[in-house]
């Protein structure tokens, strides 16, 4: 199977001004694609432009910039079009826009697992319904963010966890669905990043949450993530498993199911139970 290309492509990019968003909007304008970054946050997106201004004049005019609440539908829908007009269609949907919490269940209000299940899957489902006309007439492809909590439980992370396995029956069903139109559904499940997303993460109260996050495994830089990313979209590939943590998860989990609960369990649960004995 030939490589894909993404010179001279429209890659619209959701969650772009920080963390791993950031990264991808580098590495598609490297491979010299047309880059649309949506994000909520107006003066982050201002910043990302104005350093890609700064470090690489010679990219801006590939790059639009657009502000977009991915939980609201017509937001979606104004973005794609705006990415239509400029570029004249969209040819990859980065669904990379997410928000996590971290909080035992018992004591988390359900208005945050909404929340969360808001941005993390239905933002995913918002603009891809928006853009998925334009994907199919241009044999596109549709990158969607996803997490080893995607597959294997998390504690602590229910609604995350239930937002990303959300994800994964999505777009697996959907790439049935398109893939005879020539559009490539990519499924991207790294392990711990070092990103904004875990500072930002909800508490209980829908607060920012107070506890420090735990990690197992190495934690990975956002440029290295986005990298892999854009490699396996090149070779149209429908999953990856990013880091060696991620890759030992998707096993564990599938062949030994109960043993891989009691490790991350054991590694994280201090996290949302200090004063319980693992």
């Amino acid at each position: 199977m030939s490589l894909r290309s993404f010179k001279d492509r429209c890659v619209v990019i959701t969650g772009a001004a920080g963390g791993l968003g950031q990264a991808l909007v580098h590495a598609f304008l490297q491979a010299g694609s047309r880059v649309v970054a949506l994000d909520r946050d107006a003066q982050a997106l201002d910043a990302l432009q104005h350093g890609i201004f700064t470090s690489a004049p010679n990219h801006t005019p590939s790059l639009l910039t657009a502000v977009c609440d991915v939980t609201q539908l017509p937001a979606c829908e104004a973005a794609m079009a705006q990415a239509t007009a400029r570029f004249g269609g969209i040819d990859v949907l980065i669904n990379n826009a997410g928000i996590a919490h971290r909080s035992a269940f018992a004591d988390t209000q359900v208005d945050v697992l909404r929340r969360v299940m808001d941005v993390n899957f239905f933002g995913a489902v918002h603009c891809t319904h928006a853009a998925l006309a334009s994907l199919r007439q241009r044999k596109g492809m549709v990158i969607a963010i996803s997490s080893v909590a995607g597959f294997s439980p998390l504690i602590g992370r229910t609604g995350y966890a239930a937002s990303k396995h959300a994800l994964h029956g999505f777009f697996d069903s959907l790439r049935t669905e398109v893939q005879d139109d020539g559009v490539d559904v990519l499924i991207v499940c790294p392990s711990f990043i070092d990103t904004g997303i875990a500072r930002a993460a909800l508490g209980a109260d829908g607060q920012p949450a107070t506890q420090a996050r735990k990690t197992t495994g190495q934690t990975t830089q956002p440029a290295e993530v986005a990298t892999a990313i854009l490699q396996a979209a090149q070779q149209r590939r429908q999953l990856l498993l990013f880091s060696f943590t991620a890759k030992a998860a998707w096993w564990l989990s599938r062949l030994w199911p109960t043993r891989y609960a009691a490790i991350m369990k054991r590694r994280l649960q201090a996290e949302i139970f200090p004063n319980t004995t693992p």
